[in-house]
């Protein structure tokens, strides 16, 4: 390996280790027994998990945040799948613009977006509402599902529908039957994302929500403009737990890469 080889192994050794130096301090400080927020975690408890139910409003703000993940994905799964089949199968006119405006919300920063939002949804009295909150975060969980979606389209040989249909399947059986089961590993691995996604979302989400309508997200972060205590470790641990899960999940059935990574587009 030569000079620059070593370099950039030791730039992405020293980027890796940056990344991951918020896991190293607060999945062990969750642990700790003592009162207050200690690095190294001063004994062994699991104390502050415990408490975790003993707080509601983190509960509530847990179920929120599952049920709009849930309706985000389900919206995003479903109007997502619909478009990038749409652009895989079809000539669209302007169809890579209209690519473009879809996945932006990929490239576009996330404050940005969120005020976007902001300005957008409050002459339309959706701002705060949870109408308008659901609607912001199926804008920004779409684009995963339509890149991968898109990915798994790729390589669809478009031939087996083409059989299916000479042998007098309708529109309706050939998808169900052909071209669903092919594609269904991208599209729960884009579900799985807009979940992520959405479960995970701070900066957009905060410019969505009001007083009555909270995340666990947003009760995290909430909780730490007051006071930094433990039970805010033990919940990002959960967090980060549930989403490293559903990362695991996404990498085995589609990559990970994939959802940020290019791909061909075959057109039937």
């Amino acid at each position: 390996m030569n000079a620059l080889g070593k370099l950039r192994v030791t730039l992405a050794v020293i980027g890796i280790i940056y990344i991951l130096i918020p896991l190293i301090v607060v999945i062990p400080a969750s642990f700790t027994s003592a009162n207050f927020p200690s690095f190294p975690a001063e004994g062994f408890s699991l104390q502050w998990y415990t408490k975790i139910l003993e707080r509601p409003e983190f509960m509530d703000a847990f179920f929120n945040s599952v049920q709009f993940a849930f309706l985000a994905a389900f919206f995003s799964v479903l109007f997502g799948t619909l478009g990038a089949i749409g652009i895989a199968k079809y000539e669209i006119p302007g169809k890579a613009y209209i690519t473009s405006i879809l996945t932006a919300p990929l490239s576009v920063p996330q404050l940005v977006l969120g005020i976007a939002l902001l300005v957008y949804f409050t002459p339309l009295l959706l701002s705060g509402t949870s109408t308008g909150f659901l609607i912001a975060h199926i804008i920004i969980c779409i684009p995963y599902v339509i890149r991968l979606v898109l990915t798994g389209l790729s390589g669809f040989d478009y031939n087996l529908e083409r059989a299916a249909a000479i042998l007098g399947a309708n529109p309706l059986i050939v998808f169900w039957r052909i071209t669903l089961p092919l594609i269904r590993p991208a599209i729960i691995s884009g579900g799985l994302f807009a979940f992520l996604t959405s479960f995970d979302n701070v900066t957009v989400s905060l410019f969505m929500i009001s007083p009555e309508m909270r995340t666990l997200p947003i009760e995290i972060f909430s909780t730490m403009q007051d006071a930094y205590n433990p039970i805010v470790a033990s919940v990002s641990t959960v967090v980060i737990f549930i989403s490293v899960i559903l990362i695991i999940i996404i990498e085995k059935l589609q990559g990970v890469g994939n959802v940020f990574g290019g791909s061909n587009h075959t057109s039937g």
